[in-house]
């Protein structure tokens, strides 16, 4: 089974989605057939490559809503990733735009470690506050997952990975996605936002009993 992520590294939901996600898999009897594939996603494209304020002073400006209803949003979200064993800090987050981090995923992915360097970009922007918009945060990122650091830093400035990342985009704005985490299931099934993990168990035996049936009637 195909499973498509799409996902943006600034999302909160997508790091405790991805999570849910994991623990049902991990679970799930038929797991070894499982392929994952991480694809690229922007929530907001228009972020500045760095932002010199909090994450609460930016949500604040760029939505007009009041910074006390802010942090109640991101206490109940902290709240929530608590919950999957995630330590978010939204104090010392910086807020950075992702579109650097999604290249060097792809230059991950062309080496089968997008899956290491998934999970450290996220734990880096949410929990240990590292700046994910930076070259050599990126590439500490990169060599800790194994990559070369001479190729992370051509890839970073030549960006060669940067068709691939927009193409991720087009095909989710193809598929009719408006938000993340969104999960697809042998391009059979959607499934959008970080459900319980349940609610993927559930999917995971919905998209096999589909491909048995395909298998079947064929």
């Amino acid at each position: 089974m195909q499973i498509d992520i799409w996902s943006d590294v600034a999302c909160p939901w997508c790091f405790i989605g991805k999570r849910r996600f994991e623990t049902a898999l991990r679970a799930w009897e038929h797991r070894d057939e499982v392929e994952v594939t991480w694809h690229s996603f922007q929530l907001d494209p228009t972020l500045p490559e760095h932002y010199d304020g909090t994450e609460v002073e930016y949500l604040a400006s760029r939505k007009g809503m009041p910074v006390e209803q802010v942090r109640q949003m991101f206490a109940h979200v902290t709240e929530q990733a608590a919950g999957e064993g995630l330590s978010y800090d939204f104090d010392k987050l910086v807020v950075a735009n992702s579109l650097r981090a999604h290249q060097l995923l792809h230059l991950a992915k062309a080496h089968g470690r997008a899956d290491e360097v998934k999970e450290a970009l996220l734990s880096g922007h949410f929990e240990h506050g590292t700046d994910i918009g930076d070259v050599d945060a990126l590439v500490a990122i990169g060599t800790g997952a194994g990559l070369d650091e001479p190729e992370i830093r051509a890839a970073l400035s030549d960006e060669r990975y940067l068709p691939a990342v927009r193409a991720d985009i087009q095909q989710a704005q193809e598929l009719g996605v408006n938000g993340v985490p969104f999960f697809v299931f042998d391009m059979r099934l959607g499934l959008s936002g970080a459900q319980p993990a349940s609610t993927f168990t559930q999917a995971l035996d919905q998209a096999r009993k589909l491909a048995l049936e395909d298998a079947t009637l064929s």
